[in-house]
């Protein structure tokens, strides 16, 4: 098999929680791009009040998580082939390890927002990379956003795959849409 590192999105992929970013972002006053830009752009004490409330949604969104069905197996199966995985997440270091205890799930690197990294760019898809040594052509990216999307491209990636969901992405020229985990892994057995 071809593939040395598969990279996760976490929140929408690996579990399933309902966020409401419309809600989200009113409440933060922001009515286009990256939260997380506009948030480490403001001045305190608005950065910190505005990502107390950033914050807050995240907490309720990781109590009322629940794992995705068939990812466990996934992982497995990746285990099972020595192929690594990473989980790049824009989530909170709190908030990721909450849920990777919880649902018992262990990844060879996690990135969360907290290395100063995060998506739509794709410096921690490529920095997971670095890390663990892999190259675009050996890498494949599972996201359910167009942040995953747009990060995964802007990596190099050409494997990509998004979960279909409510917030499935409009631009899915050479992207592989799948309905599960175990898709993915017909996919991968045959190429």
């Amino acid at each position: 098999m071809k593939t040395k590192l598969v990279i996760f999105d976490l929140d929408g992929t690996v579990v399933e929680n309902n966020y409401d970013w419309a809600v989200i972002r009113q409440e933060l006053g922001l009515t286009g791009g990256s939260i997380l830009a506009y948030l480490d752009n403001l001045p305190d004490p608005d950065r910190w009040q505005k990502y107390a409330i950033l914050e807050a949604h995240e907490r309720r969104q990781t109590e009322m998580a629940r794992l995705k069905s068939g990812v466990r197996e996934f992982l497995e199966w990746l285990a099972s082939y020595q192929i690594k995985t990473a989980l790049v997440t824009n989530n909170n270091r709190e908030n990721t390890c909450c849920l990777l205890d919880r649902f018992q799930l262990r990844f060879d690197l996690v990135l969360t927002r907290e290395s100063g990294l995060y998506k739509p760019s794709g410096a921690p898809l490529v920095r997971a990379m670095e890390q663990l040594k892999a190259t675009p052509d050996e890498t494949l990216a599972i996201g359910d956003t167009n942040y995953d999307l747009l990060a995964a491209r802007e990596a190099g990636l050409t494997r990509i795959f998004i979960l279909k969901s409510a917030m499935t992405p409009a631009n899915l020229d050479r992207v592989l849409v799948v309905s599960s985990f175990e898709e993915i892994k017909n996919y991968l057995e045959r190429v």
